[in-house]
């Protein structure tokens, strides 16, 4: 699904910051606007040596477009070095983030000083700076969350609000998109099924009836865009994904690049749920359709609570949540076509000798 009613001068000589940007977003976003008319694209993150690969990598493949990348290391946990990236800054994607369930389980301080303190301090200095708009990338397991990620990713969202409250949206507009599952992330199941073929041992699968939402990077790219041109400060926007079962998605795979491919199920790992939720019920309550999106305004309301009490606030909140156990859900074959789509695929397919 691509935007292709977006302004294309929205952009144009345009500086765009992304934290994070060694990352699997990071990468797609470059591969989106590197030959467009933006004027510089600047990759931060605190990782040397992603950043050396992929300075080589688009040294090769992009030579022409190449010095509109520029590469600082830092860490949004230290708001002085990203004070030292932001300087001359249009627009930020903010991709930073510690997301591996498993990981910030055990370590929840540690995703709280990335996820939480790192997006204040990203906010505070991009305020300071007068950037113009910052999207900030958060998660379905923020809503409902039962684990350190998600929590720390809801609070993420509570920070964006608040600090939607200090500033004027005309001179910072700040937004905040929310997705699930983005196909061959790093990280992800599907590339881990593969090289467990590969190498000859079984899929492991956590629980085959578990669902999850699954969309492809250009898909997270295309709602971060719609967010860029539609969200006003302090939104939630949500694309419509649809989901399938791990079990399927497994199946689908194993199809793909060795059919009848044995599985072994490990059971539910820490923190994790049976399905993910993007929208709750509360947020239903009052989310705006978009099409193929959701917007969910974020609450207005004041510390007053006293003209409520008085006056009330009629408001319906007879919607269901929007979760991956009642949204569309994928068949093996919709799920083979649609990893199909996927280039990490094809070249995967390519390299197995189909």
């Amino acid at each position: 699904m691509k935007n292709n009613n977006m302004n294309k001068d929205i952009f144009k000589n345009k500086t765009l910051l992304i934290t994070g940007g060694t990352g699997s977003f990071g990468n797609a976003v470059l591969k989106r606007f590197l030959e467009t008319d933006i004027g510089e694209i600047r990759i931060f993150s605190r990782d040397e040596k992603k950043q050396d690969d992929m300075r080589h990598e688009y040294q090769a493949e992009s030579p022409e477009y190449f010095s509109k990348i520029k590469f600082y290391i830092g860490d949004v946990r230290d708001i002085q070095s990203i004070k030292n990236a932001i300087y001359g800054v249009d627009y930020i994607f903010h991709a930073a983030a510690l997301k591996q369930v498993p990981s910030c389980e055990f370590f929840p301080v540690e995703a709280v000083k990335t996820n939480v303190l790192g997006t204040e301090n990203v906010l505070s200095a991009a305020i300071e700076a007068k950037v113009r708009k910052i999207i900030c990338l958060s998660t379905d397991k923020a809503a409902y969350p039962v684990n350190a990620m998600g929590t720390s990713k809801a609070m993420m969202e509570k920070v964006i609000v608040a600090k939607t409250r200090t500033v004027s949206p005309d001179q910072t507009s700040i937004c905040c998109t929310r997705y699930g599952n983005v196909m061959c992330s790093r990280g992800s199941v599907i590339p881990l099924f593969i090289s467990q073929i590969k190498q000859g041992m079984p899929m492991t699968i956590t629980e085959p009836s578990m669902t999850r939402f699954i969309m492809s990077l250009d898909e997270a790219v295309e709602l971060v865009l719609f967010a860029f041109e539609h969200a006003q400060s302090g939104d939630i926007m949500v694309q419509k994904a649809p989901a399938c079962t791990i079990g399927v998605l497994a199946k689908a795979v194993s199809e793909l690049f060795c059919p009848d491919y044995g599985t072994k199920t490990i059971g539910i790992r820490h923190g994790e749920k049976m399905y993910e939720t993007l929208l709750t019920k509360e947020e239903c309550a009052h989310a705006i359709d978009m099409g193929h999106f959701f917007r969910v305004p974020c609450d207005k309301r004041d510390l007053n609570y006293d003209k409520y009490f008085n006056d009330g606030n009629r408001q319906g909140t007879m919607l269901s949540a929007f979760t991956s156990d009642n949204t569309r859900r994928l068949d093996v074959e919709e799920v083979k076509s649609r990893l199909l789509e996927l280039p990490y695929i094809r070249e995967e397919m390519i390299d197995w000798g189909h």
